[in-house]
């Protein structure tokens, strides 16, 4: 059946206008002038709603199978769905076991089956002790591979050290997979935490002090080292300060097959705003100031940062210890998936930014990181329907009747934004529409073939 979406806001990769999508079979088989539509029974008009494309979130932390009271595949989803993602790539850690092995990336797929509204990709786990897994994960499907420079706190998928980067380093290579990296360094840790013996924890300050610019700053140094070396795709996640963009941008303009994402909550808040036992805002890396906010924001309008990411990690209440107010105690993590692109939207609206980028920042970009290019990403022929109607007019406060995943906690209530997802579709089938979730289990594992010709920069020249 060909189904018709007409919008006078159509956001495709040459810029926003009047346009009729046209839909056989899941897939976008023209993008044309309203009135050159085929006729169809099926036709959708959404007026003066802008049509975008279904958002690729590549780090979220859904934690099932093991971990699913924090948050599994069916609650994720519908987050996702919800907030205009129409796909989703799962880090391999928190759940249970860590996806570093295909025994576990299987016990994945089987607890994924039948639970998913939006589609879904793994990510691969790298330490220094499964190394002879890599390729096997890669012909297994996996898009690329996580590790940490730092310990986690994850028993399953311990921190790397820089050797165990230089052995696995031509392997990765082979993969023509990205490896994303949490870019920490112990080191410039250590120092502060001797002296902040004694401090108070529940100041944000304390916290903040506890996890300094130049923990990131030696970390994306040693990496930039290796990826010359060895030409692995490299891929900094969750980069949080702006100390390190003259390095990243030079990286990049040396040919280093480089990418960096950066998050909601680092393009929104600031540490002098963080109020006493704020615990919800705790993250790793932390927020840091206004004026490094800043600096991010324009490190993304410059290219230098290349995607948002939502790095939605949630975890029970109790886990954020509200009641004490201890940073040091609480679990590090900022969930945000159904309200990502209403985060950013209103930050990029108080900028001046055109709403065009949010797309290419949380739809184009993520999907040429996580090699779906192909069809996922944009409003273009050939490309699988994925669509959201986004009012990017209307203004809501959050409460917990807009979060749709299983804990109703966040950083963001009592918050107000713009930008409220209408609709979302995900292969031109209506998955989300106004509170209701029409479609459970409609979506599908997108897995990778590994193939070299999806390179980053590849996908990069054609569609970002």
């Amino acid at each position: 059946m060909v189904k018709v979406f007409i919008s006078n806001r159509v956001i495709t990769p040459q810029g926003m206008r009047p346009a009729a999508v046209v839909v056989e079979n899941g897939r976008i088989v023209a993008v044309t002038e309203r009135d050159s539509a085929p006729q169809s029974s099926n036709v959708l008009d959404f007026g003066d709603l802008v049509l975008m494309p279904g958002l690729v979130d590549t780090h979220v932390h859904i934690n099932e199978p093991g971990r699913t009271e924090w948050e599994g595949f069916e609650t994720a989803t519908r987050a996702a769905a919800a907030g205009g993602i129409t796909t989703l790539v799962d880090m391999p850690l928190n759940c249970l076991p860590e996806t570093t092995t295909v025994d576990a990336l299987e016990a994945k797929r089987a607890a994924a089956a039948g639970k998913c509204y939006v589609d879904w990709a793994a990510w691969g786990g790298l330490t220094d002790d499964n190394q002879g897994h890599i390729l096997d994960l890669a012909n297994a499907g996996v898009r690329g591979f996580k590790c940490f420079l730092i310990d986690p706190g994850i028993e399953g998928l311990t921190m790397v050290t820089e050797a165990g980067l230089e052995r696995a380093a031509p392997t990765l290579a082979e993969t023509g997979l990205p490896l994303l990296v949490h870019a920490e360094l112990p080191g410039p840790i250590a120092a502060p935490a001797r002296e902040l013996n004694g401090a108070d924890w529940q100041r944000y300050e304390t916290y903040l002090r506890s996890r300094p610019d130049a923990a990131e700053i030696e970390a994306i140094r040693m990496l930039l080292r290796l990826c010359r070396k060895y030409r692995f795709r490299l891929h900094i996640v969750h980069l949080s300060t702006a100390l390190a963009l003259e390095e990243l941008a030079a990286a990049e303009a040396e040919g280093l097959p480089i990418t960096v994402e950066t998050c909601p909550h680092y393009l929104h808040f600031a540490a002098e705003e963080i109020a006493l036992s704020a615990t919800l805002l705790k993250c790793a890396p932390p927020i840091r100031s206004a004026q490094n906010r800043e600096a991010l924001w324009n490190g993304l309008q410059q290219g230098t940062i290349h995607l948002i990411a939502s790095d939605h990690s949630p975890c029970p209440p109790a886990m954020k210890r509200q009641e004490e107010g201890d940073f040091r105690k609480a679990w590090g993590g900022i969930a945000s998936l159904s309200i990502a692109a209403s985060i950013v939207w209103t930050g990029m609206r108080e900028r001046g930014i055109s709403l065009c980028r949010l797309p290419q920042w949380m739809a184009q970009a993520p999907a040429a990181l996580a090699g779906l290019s192909a069809k996922k990403g944009a409003i273009a022929p050939g490309m699988d329907a994925d669509l959201v109607v986004f009012d990017p007019d209307a203004k809501f406060e959050v409460d917990p009747s807009h979060l749709h995943y299983r804990h109703k906690v966040s950083a963001y209530l009592g918050e107000s934004f713009y930008g409220v997802v209408e609709r979302t579709f995900l292969r031109g089938e209506e998955i989300y529409n106004k509170g209701d979730f029409p479609a459970l289990g409609a979506g599908e594992e997108q897995v990778s073939l590994h193939l070299r010709h999806e390179h980053v920069h590849g996908a990069q020249s054609s569609t970002w």
